[in-house]
């Protein structure tokens, strides 16, 4: 089902093309790009770079969120945050903030961010929902554990995740029409629990009829498989986010723009079997068909 999704001055109809999200890091602890772009002259120029090469949104975060990264206060967030902010919202692009925290949120809102991307999905603070219903941002509900287990069913442990995120929403006044999930990839899920998410993220999106997000970029999975280290893991973390276009990803949140725009276009037109960037999938009848 296609939706109407608004996020700051970007309006899109979900279905008819996959978003690229750049991502922002204003951090100095990040795992794969930590310092790089401390700063708001920095940021800016990194974030125009990104606009420049094709990203649709700009998620710019103030805390790494990395296993074994030190957390920090509200007020230090804000402190990274908000001058970059100001910067970053002068470019006039769509702005995501990528915290758990609801002061954060709430702040970043009212220095020109439009979108929330909560690694907790509304679960972590509980005055997020509220942020979120008062501003009217869109929110992007990321699938998390505590910790890693290996025995249980994680689609299963998904969906019930998801549908206590969505009770929250709901309760909050947050319509569906402001709910992105994200299955999470690379955090609380063994690596074999990341393949299975991203390779049954057709069954998670037509389960919820929600769009769905893939943040697959430089993680821990990419470096299982390829044997490289966080900074070399464009293409094989390309490889994922073809692979989530192909079951039905609405938006991918990479680290390496330029390398996943038109791979990612070209990826759009095969699934929709269309030149045309903006149509709507084929209905095939069966995916592996010669038809």
């Amino acid at each position: 089902m296609q939706r109407l999704l608004n996020i700051g001055p970007l309006e899109h109809v979900t279905g008819v093309r996959t978003l690229v999200m750049g991502i922002l890091n204003v951090t100095p602890d990040s795992f794969s790009d930590g310092g790089l772009h401390c700063g708001a002259d920095a940021a800016e120029a990194h974030a125009r770079l990104m606009l420049a090469q094709g990203a649709d949104i700009i998620d710019v975060g103030g805390e790494s969120t990395r296993p074994g990264a030190e957390p920090i206060s509200a007020d230090a967030e804000m402190i990274r945050l908000l001058p970059v902010l100001a910067a970053v919202r002068s470019l006039g692009c769509a702005i995501s903030i990528d915290t758990y925290k609801a002061d954060v949120a709430a702040a970043a809102l009212g220095a020109g961010a439009h979108a929330i991307n909560d690694i907790w999905g509304l679960q972590g603070d509980p005055d997020m929902a509220m942020v979120a219903e008062q501003t009217g941002a869109p929110v992007i509900v990321m699938h998390n554990r505590e910790t890693v287990d290996p025995a249980i069913d994680i689609m299963a442990d998904m969906r019930a995740f998801f549908l206590r995120s969505l009770e929250i929403a709901a309760a909050a006044g947050i319509g569906r029409e402001k709910i992105i999930l994200d299955p999470g990839i690379g955090f609380g899920k063994t690596p074999q629990q990341n393949l299975i998410a991203l390779n049954r993220l057709g069954a998670l999106k037509a389960h919820f009829d929600l769009p769905v997000l893939v943040g697959a970029s430089r993680k821990r999975i990419i470096g299982a498989l390829t044997g490289r280290e966080a900074h070399d893991r464009g293409a094989g973390s390309l490889g994922a986010h073809l692979a989530a276009v192909a079951h039905g990803a609405d938006i991918v949140r990479v680290h390496d723009v330029e390398l996943h725009v038109d791979a990612v276009r070209v990826a759009d037109a095969i699934r929709r079997e269309s030149l045309d960037p903006q149509a709507a999938p084929q209905n095939s009848q069966d995916a592996g068909s010669n038809a």
